[in-house]
């Protein structure tokens, strides 16, 4: 028989089960980002001009303020969380329409709240709150109904109609893979699946035929298929290959890009930052960095199978989703093998709103492992008292 009395059994401490792998994975990639954007932002450093270091102050910072948006995050619980899903929803959809009204444009798209001399994007913290809303929601039930499915799709189909209409379409597509790992960590049934699919491919195409994208947007996705129809699209794409291939097996050194040091490749702080990784580091630097990301996508779904409840389970599924999918779609669209989106590379591309989202989301898988054992202690309390669990 279990002795309740052992001290296993006991309400645990959650700081006893802090996971220091996953800050520590994510801080190692957090701090190889901070020297890539140095690289791509520094310019040709000579005697007479000094290299430029705003971007890496600033990239040095938005680093610590993640790490603390994780520990507050992992702090706050997920629990808690769950039981606002409601308050998230209304306040996301709020948000986005705030932005469409008021928001600020940035090349075509009014995805920007200006706040003094920085900018906050809300449709990426908007996926973490899309994260939680349909962990909650299909966590209620082992085996989601077609109602239940059908209510899931109306919560996803709120913020990406508000997300079309900024127009950002590589936003729209990560909500999409949220989703779709999502359900089916879920459990639902092939036909639900089947229907969604068709449903994702018909929204795409209707969105594609509208007037909503910019025409820079839709030349930059035909591209993809067809390199000669716009001309500038297509010459980034190829400064971008020709980069990654200057690289070779182990790159041409830190700082002696000439695509990089040239400024040939668009947004290299950003959208194509894998192209400086490539260059200045080969694909040994390449392989190394996607390594590291692949062992903190493995903690995570790890973390998820360990979850005591369905909601950690199908929260880590979510966060997996989102991260796996960004950085597929971030070197695929270096590479040439995905369209171009504009899908920053998380924890190493420029920008704040991408790393706030990003360790927001670590900080709440590691909540989940942090209290992975409360169900356990709680059923224990109960048997106790001889009440049900």
């Amino acid at each position: 028989m279990v002795d309740l009395r052992r001290p296993d059994y006991e309400t645990p401490r959650v700081l006893r089960h802090v996971d220091l792998v996953l800050p520590v994975l994510a801080l190692a990639t957090g701090a190889i980002g901070v020297l890539m954007v140095y690289s791509a932002t520094r310019g040709p450093a000579t005697d007479l001009r000094p290299a430029e270091t705003f971007f890496l102050g600033r990239q040095a910072r938005l680093v610590g303020v993640g790490a603390g948006a994780m520990v507050l995050a992992a702090w706050f619980g997920h629990r808690r969380l769950q039981r606002m899903m409601w308050l998230i929803h209304g306040v996301t959809l709020g948000v986005l329409v705030a932005v469409l009204a008021v928001g600020n444009e940035v090349k075509g798209s009014r995805s920007w709240f200006q706040i003094g001399s920085t900018q906050l994007q809300p449709s990426e913290l908007g996926k973490v709150a899309l994260i939680v809303v349909l962990a909650a929601w299909l966590s209620r039930t082992e085996a989601p109904s077609g109602p239940r499915v059908l209510v899931a799709v109306l919560l996803v189909a709120g913020p990406v109609g508000l997300i079309v209409l900024q127009p950002d379409l590589g936003t729209v597509l990560v909500y999409g893979a949220i989703a779709a790992g999502m359900v089916f960590v879920a459990g639902v049934k092939g036909r639900h699946l089947l229907i969604l699919g068709l449903l994702l491919v018909s929204g795409v195409v209707a969105v594609l035929q509208s007037e909503v994208l910019e025409d820079y947007q839709i030349r930059r996705l035909l591209v993809f298929v067809d390199e000669e129809t716009d001309t500038a699209a297509s010459y980034n794409l190829e400064q971008a290959e020709v980069a990654i291939g200057n690289g070779g097996l182990t790159g041409r050194g830190l700082f002696q890009g000439t695509q990089n040091n040239s400024a040939l490749v668009p947004e290299q702080q950003t959208d194509f930052i894998f192209t400086v990784v490539a260059e200045e580091t080969g694909f040994v630097g390449g392989a190394l960095l996607l390594g590291l990301v692949g062992l903190l996508l493995l903690r995570v779904l790890r973390i998820g199978q360990m979850a005591d409840d369905r909601f950690g389970m199908l929260l880590s599924a979510g966060v997996f989703s989102m991260l796996a999918f960004q950085v597929f779609q971030s070197v695929g669209m270096s590479t040439g093998i995905m369209p171009i989106t504009g899908i920053p590379f998380p924890l190493v591309s420029y920008g704040g709103s991408s790393m706030l989202t990003t360790c927001l989301a670590l900080g709440l898988v590691q909540s989940v492992h942090m209290r992975r054992h409360q169900v356990l202690s709680r059923r224990t309390e109960s048997a106790r008292r001889g009440q049900p669990a």
